[in-house]
């Protein structure tokens, strides 16, 4: 027989596909936030799509919130500051998430927040489902340990989405192997000594925790202090503690330890100047 290579289902047996079924009959319950779970074979970006099927649904009949957009590849992924997310098919999690915090009450000055309760809810999911120890880089970089070197597994994005709402796209490397890594400082859950890289209980593992965040901190408002997720996410947060290198927008950069996660979200770092800067926006390099 010959295989079904149109499919991809049989190109890597190490790297099965996602049982939508399963997904569905596990997540989309009652009480749940998860109203809808798709899981498509080939796309550019879950984020672009969702963000595009957002706009039109809202225009017309409105979209609610708890969609989730699940891709097996994506041949144009984004992450932050327009950088590219190329892995092969079926080797992680790449998924989009629709919320609406403002249907909950939540002031759109603390929706800054989803990006970084998104990577509470990612981290201690997959350290619960693949037996690995993880760790937040500021604002939403997840970390896990290869060969006692720090290594990005993961990354967030947040975007905007028609009238209110916000798509959340995750990228997860879970069964990336070292000669498929796109740059040498990646890694993945399997590098990383992952008891587990059967991608269903993965997935569920993530959405089931950032149903639970996302729950708590709309029902507190959005206050991040109030709900506990302030204190989570500085609690795995590996950029905390250590010296640090912000590259600003228009070109500057500040040097100081990360001492603090504001209640804006913002990484508070204390400079030799001997003051404390709050940074809301920017790359974080690890110095020490």
């Amino acid at each position: 027989m010959t295989p079904r290579d149109d499919f991809g289902r049989w190109s890597d047996l190490d790297r099965p596909p996602l049982n939508v079924g399963a997904l569905r009959r596990a997540l989309v319950r009652e009480g749940s936030l998860w109203r809808e779970v798709d899981v498509v074979q080939r796309t550019g970006s879950t984020n672009s799509d969702l963000v595009a099927r957002a706009g039109v649904a809202r225009a017309e009949a409105g979209l609610g919130e708890g969609v989730v957009l699940v891709a097996e590849e994506q041949t144009e992924a984004r992450g932050r500051l327009d950088r590219k997310w190329v892995a092969p098919a079926r080797s992680g999690l790449f998924f989009s998430v629709l919320l609406r915090p403002g249907d909950a009450g939540v002031p759109m000055e603390r929706w800054g927040w989803l990006p970084l309760l998104t990577g509470v809810a990612v981290a201690t999911g997959l350290a619960r489902a693949a037996g690995v120890d993880t760790a937040l880089k500021w604002p939403n970089d997840v970390l896990v340990t290869v060969g006692g070197e720090e290594r990005k597994a993961g990354g967030i994005l947040a975007e905007a989405a028609g009238d209110g709402g916000v798509v959340v796209g995750v990228g997860v490397n879970v069964s990336l192997r070292a000669d498929e890594l796109p740059v040498p400082t990646a890694g993945s859950l399997a590098m990383a000594g992952a008891v587990s890289t059967d991608r269903d209980p993965l997935l569920r593992a993530v959405l089931r925790g950032l149903d639970d965040w996302y729950g708590r901190w709309c029902a507190a408002g959005g206050d991040a202090g109030a709900c506990g997720l302030q204190e989570a996410y500085a609690a795995g947060c590996a950029t905390l503690g250590r010296v640090v290198r912000a590259e600003l927008p228009g070109d500057r950069a500040l040097v100081g330890e990360a001492v603090a996660v504001d209640g804006d979200g913002r990484l508070v770092l204390a400079t030799e100047a001997g003051v404390q800067e709050p940074v809301g926006a920017g790359d974080i390099v690890h110095l020490r």
